[in-house]
């Protein structure tokens, strides 16, 4: 079991280095057919295998950087910074040996402390390159409101008022009118009387909210809610609409609805 683990955990590591080699591949390849800094004049050849060592064997001196100090240093665009600072010196030493062994140019200290100036911005951009393919997208978090099946005891008060072919109904909605209520259920509506207030108190429990001076909704009633110019209007199931007022429209706002 531990032998499974540690090859599990290799895996990544080398398809990581795999593709680090191949994007400075990629660069140094791209590089030597531009063949800037006067190294057009090498032979094409010389020229591709110049670029290659320099930015194949650079880049690996400034990646193995960046992977030691990842733990240290988290801000991304910082260690690139301070990783192309810091191996500057080291990078510049890699491309003075490879302009003496392809172009025979002389190893001294006037070479090397030129090469500074050109191996730097090279080493960033390379450095940023690369940071920007290994950049992790933001994690996505969806939230969603999830609404409990109402409580039998919590509608009981409510429901008694019902005739019997509705008592046992899926809840959908209550609108008031006048000294009378009318409650919207999935076999039908139906008229009461009682008072909107007394109906919230007893409704209280329930899961459901107050949308308008004289709506009261289910929340598991509810489809779609849309808000426009300070109102708004809630879509319910079996193709009843509400409508939202300013006041209470906070309620559905604090429900993830819009």
């Amino acid at each position: 079991m531990t032998g499974k683990a540690t090859v599990t955990g290799v895996a990544p590591s080398v398809r990581r280095w795999g593709v680090d080699l191949a994007i400075l591949a990629a660069i140094g390849l791209l590089m030597g057919f531009l063949g800037p800094f006067g190294s057009d004049r090498v032979p094409v050849v010389g020229r591709y295998v110049y670029w290659m060592i320099c930015m194949v064997g650079g880049g690996l001196v400034g990646v193995t950087a960046d992977e030691l100090l990842s733990r240290r240093v988290r801000v991304v665009w910082l260690r690139v910074a301070v990783v192309s600072i810091l191996m500057t010196p080291a990078v510049s030493l890699v491309v003075l040996v490879a302009e003496h062994l392809v172009m025979g140019g002389r190893i001294d200290w006037s070479g090397f402390m030129r090469l500074h100036w050109q191996v730097w911005p090279i080493l960033l951009a390379v450095m940023a390159v690369r940071a920007l393919v290994w950049r992790r997208s933001p994690a996505r978090i969806e939230t969603r409101t999830v609404i409990a099946p109402p409580l039998p005891e919590a509608e009981v008060a409510f429901r008694r008022q019902l005739s019997a072919k509705r008592r046992s109904a899926r809840l959908i909605a209550v609108e008031a009118h006048d000294h009378y209520l009318k409650v919207h259920t999935d076999a039908g509506a139906e008229l009461i009387t009682l008072r909107f207030g007394d109906a919230l108190s007893e409704l209280a429990g329930a899961h459901g909210w107050r949308v308008h001076r004289s709506w009261w909704v289910a929340a598991d009633a509810v489809e779609d809610v849309r808000w426009r110019r300070g109102a708004g209007e809630v879509r319910l199931a079996g193709g009843l609409t509400a409508p939202v007022s300013r006041t209470h429209g906070a309620t559905l706002k604090e429900a993830g609805w819009f």
